[in-house]
């Protein structure tokens, strides 16, 4: 290329660079940004829904509008106030907080279960906010964008560089990775900063990071830091206290103990069988009433709108899901035979277990090839079920039986036992006398074990507790 061209492209990169330089609310400085604000409110305002469906949200309105609460009143007090903020509390039992562009911040059950207090909560929430004032999401969109401008003008300008140009992606996303782990940090900073102007004790941001270092398990067998996204727990709360002690923050702030373990006292704990269950290879629903069979040996997953089962040679794929327009099964059939890159048929009209069914054989092409395979619909009660089993070509005539196995394996659950199973809850006691962890567990059973307990509470489980303290337990029957 001549020297004029390399240029131009140089040139018209750094026009970009320029045009794009914006002030970030959160810090005042001015930074790269290629996404509007309004643009990063509607990338949110579209991802919120798939969500909400993916998840699924706590049906506990008192908890969803004291989330909301909560939430509202830091982000109100924040540099972006007038952003559409959200708060919602997803249906899972991992430890996890996270923010959409635009204001769309979710936590989950799982680490609500793990905070001690009202102000622990606000510190995460702050900690989302902060990535959202900061504008993290929209400026890493921004640098992406630059940097594919970038490596596509070296490409064209340099042969030398179109030939390593895999390992400047490999650069990219190492780079992107300390940016992220940057703005780890500087949501950190920004969380204090708001639960410190709504009055919240400090400390609390340090009692998060103590229990996402006790929930990960600690130092072995972690990637190095260099290598995650986020700062370890432990150099997260160092850094934290330095902040503290650096902006002389209150220590002595409110807490509100009492008033959030009441509001999750009763809060499912782990897994909800109510969404379905293994037990061995049989997958069962109470909530919908019916079960369905996988092979035997295979690595199963449930997901909520989603079951599957992974051959062991992992070439083989066996799914259960719920069609979102529902409708008459042969309609359905047709309409899968029907999408790109489908080819297949005949259909048959089946009976399975008096169920109204349609099935038929497939093929899929993709880009990365050919797959075979066989589908069903299937209409009971309110939903109609999309069975589908999958292999490569060569491993599809081995792959047919267990398919077939598993179609005619859909059947109703009337079993009271089944129907009527119940989650785990969390249960907040009030000790009466002095004792620790492991004398209360003697004396009251628990399905859990006193490690866990012990992560709950962030006591250890020898540790004399006074009378009167209240502490987490769990409460119900063990499924399976």
């Amino acid at each position: 290329m001549s020297r004029p061209r390399r240029r131009t492209v140089a040139a018209w990169t750094l026009l970009v660079v320029i045009a794009a330089c914006a002030v970030n609310p959160a810090t005042g400085r001015r930074e790269l940004m290629l996404v509007s604000e309004s643009q990063e409110v509607q990338l949110g305002r579209d991802a919120d829904p798939s969500i909400t469906a993916s998840y699924g949200l706590v049906d506990r309105p008192e908890l969803q509008e004291y989330v909301a609460g909560l939430g509202t009143a830091l982000a109100v007090d924040s540099e972006r106030p007038d952003l559409p903020w959200s708060f919602k509390v997803v249906d899972d039992p991992i430890v996890n907080a996270f923010a959409l562009p635009g204001g769309f911040i979710y936590v989950t059950r799982g680490i609500l279960a793990h905070f001690d207090s009202e102000a622990e909560l606000a510190g995460v929430l702050g900690h989302e906010i902060g990535h959202v004032t900061a504008r993290h999401s929209a400026s890493q969109i921004s640098r992406q964008q630059l940097q594919q401008i970038g490596l596509v003008a070296g490409m064209v300008v340099s042969e030398r560089f179109r030939q390593y140009g895999g390992l400047a992606t490999q650069a990219v996303q190492l780079l992107n990775l300390s940016y992220s782990r940057g703005d780890e940090s500087q949501a950190d900073r920004l969380g204090l900063r708001y639960i410190a102007r709504e009055g919240y004790d400090a400390d609390a941001m340090i009692g998060v990071f103590e229990m996402l270092g006790a929930v990960s398990g600690g130092g072995g067998g972690r990637l190095p830091e260099w290598q995650m996204t986020h700062p370890l727990p432990e150099n997260r709360e160092a850094a934290i206290r330095q902040e503290i002690a650096a902006t002389a923050v209150s220590r002595e702030g409110k807490v509100n103990r009492d008033a959030y373990l009441d509001m999750i006292d009763g809060l499912v704990w782990g897994e909800n069988p109510r969404e379905g269950y293994f037990e061995g290879a049989r997958f069962l629903h109470p909530e919908l009433a019916f079960e369905v069979t996988f092979p035997e040996g295979w690595q199963t997953v449930n997901q909520r709108t989603l079951v599957a089962g992974i051959a062991p040679t992992e070439d083989a794929v066996l799914m259960l899901g719920a069609e979102p327009e529902g409708g008459d099964p042969s309609v359905a059939l047709q309409a899968f035979l029907s999408a790109e890159g489908v080819s297949g048929g005949p259909a048959s009209t089946v009976a399975v277990n008096g169920l109204p069914a349609a099935r038929a054989r497939f093929r899929l092409s993709t880009e990365e090839g050919t797959l075979a395979g066989e589908v069903m619909f299937l209409r009971y009660g309110d939903l109609t079920y999309r069975l589908l089993g999958y292999a490569t070509p060569d491993r599809w005539a081995t792959v047919a039986g267990v398919t077939d196995a598993m179609f005619r394996s859909f059947a109703e659950v009337t079993d009271p036992g089944v129907l009527g199973v119940q989650p785990l809850r969390l249960d907040i006691v009030t000790l009466r006398q002095a004792t620790s962890l492991n004398s209360w567990v003697r004396a009251n059973p628990q399905p859990v074990e006193v490690e866990t307990l012990e992560r709950l509470n962030r006591v250890s489980a020898g540790e004399v507790l006074g009378a009167g303290t209240r502490i987490k337990t769990v409460a119900g029957t063990p499924v399976g």
